[in-house]
């Protein structure tokens, strides 16, 4: 499998692909009439036709059909000449039936309000990003599926270790002539509480969230070479010394795009609650006190040609004094885009994870798509992912098989 994936590889880069978009681009003040508000939406629906199987462990049996369909629903206000406000609600989602917010942040690309030339001066390059939202850590999150958004993702599965949370933040983001540079900080938790309790002591523990707070950032470029190519290179850290629960890479409360896979058949009637497995097919750290995270992506387009590769390393301890994890993670995809108007796509992804216990799972993708109007799309893709050196699974196990996802997002 490995080497079907090298070879369609080699010949994605002399093929072709879409144009991505990374961070948003800089509010223009002159657009602004007046305070008014614009809506979205995006809707995702799936056919799944996938087998699962482990030496020595029984897994619950899957059938083939659809899965639950998700949505998004997106208000943005335009404030003032440079400010913007986003709110993002999941309509439906794997995890949560009912409709419940994603989050919500303010933009400011312009800050009139202080009437201060220089201040003028250093926003024409800056963006301050202040709310409950994704912290801009690595490249990655800009291609995942995010519930009902999912056309930003030539497949179906997102990366196998996800780093993706949302959490209060503040970021401030300097762009010039290519050159990025960004600083943020967070609480790095998705659950925002003040008080736990301690079963062992029996107990109530407080928490203090300005000893707990996360801060990354990220300095790259990114620079259209000539009218045919274009060049990304960005390196991201994260780090948090404590937090009680640290969720970069348990943060995604939507759920994984793979349903119902790798559950026991021990699990019984509780096992096909979509709810309560819905993080199956990844892996990671899970939630974490200490982190020490680093991402490196290289984004690269020419002509219809698109590459994007991805090495994170994570370490840290996932309770106080505990144990050490040290998981590597790599990827690197490649798409090509064809048609009258470029609306086909044709691609392929390999991801793999290994932990300090030489654990590790390796997954191959390969899909295309049809983008019928720039706002719907169809795709469809194979995937086929192994775990190997699971003492709980055996030799040999994983899945494999068929999803096909429609999309509408505006």
């Amino acid at each position: 499998m490995k080497k079907l994936f090298f070879s369609l590889l080699s010949f994605f880069f002399v093929a072709g692909v879409w144009a991505q978009d990374f961070e948003e681009p800089k509010i223009q003040p002159e657009t602004f009439e007046k305070v008014k508000a614009g809506i979205g939406a995006d809707f995702a629906m799936q056919y799944q036709a996938i087998d699962n199987y482990a030496d020595n462990l029984e897994l619950m049996p899957l059938g083939t059909g659809l899965n639950l369909p998700t949505a998004n629903f997106t208000i943005n206000g335009d404030l003032a000449p440079g400010m913007r406000v986003t709110l993002t609600t999941y309509l439906s989602s794997r995890h949560h039936n009912e409709s419940w917010v994603k989050g919500g942040y303010l933009l400011i690309d312009q800050m009139p309000f202080l009437n201060c030339s220089m201040v003028d001066k250093i926003m024409k390059y800056t963006t301050v990003k202040v709310g409950v939202w994704e912290p801009n850590y690595g490249d990655s999150h800009f291609r995942r599926s995010d519930n009902g958004k999912v056309t930003q993702n030539a497949f179906v599965g997102n990366y196998i270790m996800d780093s993706y949370t949302t959490a209060p933040m503040m970021e401030v983001l300097y762009r010039k002539n290519g050159l990025i540079g960004l600083l943020g900080t967070t609480s790095g938790t998705i659950n925002q509480n003040l008080v736990g309790y301690d079963n062992a002591a029996k107990d109530f523990v407080t928490y203090d969230m300005l000893k707990e707070m996360a801060f990354y950032g990220k300095v790259g470029i990114d620079k259209q070479i000539n009218e045919d190519f274009r060049v990304r290179l960005t390196g991201s850290f994260y780090e948090q010394a404590k937090n009680h629960r640290g969720t970069l890479y348990t943060g995604d409360r939507a759920g994984a795009r793979y349903y119902s896979i790798m559950v026991p058949a021990s699990a019984g009637s509780a096992g096909t609650d979509i709810k309560s497995n819905h993080t199956n097919g990844r892996w990671g750290p899970g939630a974490t006190y200490e982190l020490h995270a680093l991402m490196f992506n290289l984004f690269a387009k020419y002509k219809a040609l698109e590459l994007f590769t991805t090495y994170e390393k994570a370490k840290g301890t996932n309770v106080k004094d505990g144990p050490e994890f040290d998981f590597d993670q790599f990827a690197i995809e490649g798409l090509a885009r064809f048609g009258k108007t470029d609306q086909f796509y044709i691609g392929a992804r390999y991801n793999t994870v290994k932990n300090q216990d030489d654990l590790q799972v390796d997954r191959v993708q390969i899909g295309g798509g049809w983008f019928l109007t720039k706002n719907v799309l169809a795709k469809v893709e194979y995937v086929d992912q192994n775990y190997k050196d699971f003492p709980a699974y055996g030799p040999k196990a994983g899945f494999d098989g068929v999803m096909v996802e429609a999309a509408i997002s505006f």
